[in-house]
């Protein structure tokens, strides 16, 4: 049998299309940050990265970055699916308190879900945006702390000085928050501490143990982009929640002529102590179902106009609010 010879040049000509075609970086399905990290390590577990930022992009889609220590580790732009989760490691702050530059920026795809878990966020006083979900199939934010976003911003669409701003352009995006405190955000009308303004959208959202507290509005879900038609709009359940001690409104649901709707379903939630009305309902796209609450010491209890609907399971407390208790339109039986 002849023997076979290859030459050392004729296996590196073999080894170079292979070799050409490998990552600069590899990714890794969970990576890290530490207080001690720095983004030059691989954000492995030993090696950990010092900022969500990076950690992301060394994550694959549908990976997790892990907190290890307490920390601040600056802001972050999410573009794919991924879930960034402190469980017990401290607090993991994100602290922005830049105008035009969101804390938490998520810009996704239909299919991709987004996960916020114990996490920090804070303004300072000065920053424009918390959370900014423009696009996405969900997202989910999970017992964390959103706070001091008070930067200033017009009426309409409101984009500075809110805590959580969902303006889903795109499908049917979802939005999921709960065991979330969110407080001191706004500063104008249409600004505080959840503001859901599809454009040329559904969105739909579901907000279960949630403390809106001290913002300018609590909970503001507005229909009437002007990319709207009434095919488009919002449908809010809020939950075993409490909205209190905000400068406006607790909770807002508002849109105008042929414009999308604003429902919110709003059940086993105390509305107390606001300085606009507990509950508003205003436009004709506009329409609350009401179920189980308490709507007390208000500026007013319940209020509907410009053809706004509110309507009563007939067992709530709508009482001592002093500029008046307000009436539902209609009521839905319960039997």
């Amino acid at each position: 049998m002849r023997p076979i010879a290859v030459s050392l040049a004729a296996i590196s000509a073999m080894l170079a299309p292979a070799l050409s075609t490998a990552p600069a970086m590899a990714v890794a399905n969970k990576t890290w940050v530490s207080a001690t990290g720095s983004d030059a390590n691989p954000c492995t577990i030993a090696q950990p990265c010092a900022t969500f930022q990076h950690a992301h992009d060394q994550a694959a889609a549908g990976g997790e970055v892990g907190v290890l220590t307490a920390g601040e580790y600056g802001k972050v732009n999410i573009g794919k699916s991924i879930a960034i989760i402190n469980d017990g490691s401290g607090e993991a702050r994100i602290y922005n308190p830049l105008v035009g530059n969101p804390a938490v920026d998520i810009n996704v795809g239909l299919g991709d879900v987004v996960t916020l878990r114990g996490l920090v966020i804070d303004g300072g006083g000065a920053g424009e945006t918390g959370i900014f979900f423009s696009e996405g199939g969900a997202v989910h934010i999970q017992n964390c702390v959103i706070k001091n976003f008070q930067a200033g911003g017009g009426n309409v669409p409101g984009f500075s000085g809110v805590a959580i701003m969902m303006e889903n352009t795109a499908g049917n995006s979802q939005l999921f928050v709960s065991d979330t405190l969110i407080y001191n955000n706004g500063t104008v009308s249409h600004t505080g501490g959840i503001r859901i303004w599809p454009f040329g959208a559904h969105a739909r959202v579901v907000l279960d143990r949630v403390r809106l507290e001290n913002n300018v509005i609590g909970l503001d879900v507005d229909g009437s982009a002007p990319a709207n038609d009434s095919s488009k709009g919002a449908h809010v359940i809020l939950r075993n929640s409490v909205v209190s001690g905000n400068a406006n409104n607790g909770i807002s649901a508002f849109t105008t002529p042929g414009k999308g709707a604003a429902f919110v379903a709003v059940e086993s939630t105390s509305s107390v102590s606001n300085a606009g009305s507990g509950i508003l309902a205003d436009g004709p796209g506009a329409t609350v179902l009401l179920g189980r609450s308490n709507i007390t010491r208000n500026g007013a209890g319940v209020s509907t106009v410009n053809g706004g609907q509110l309507i009563s399971y007939g067992n709530n407390q709508n009482s001592n609010n002093p500029g008046g208790e307000g009436t539902p339109t209609s009521f839905y039986s319960l039997f």
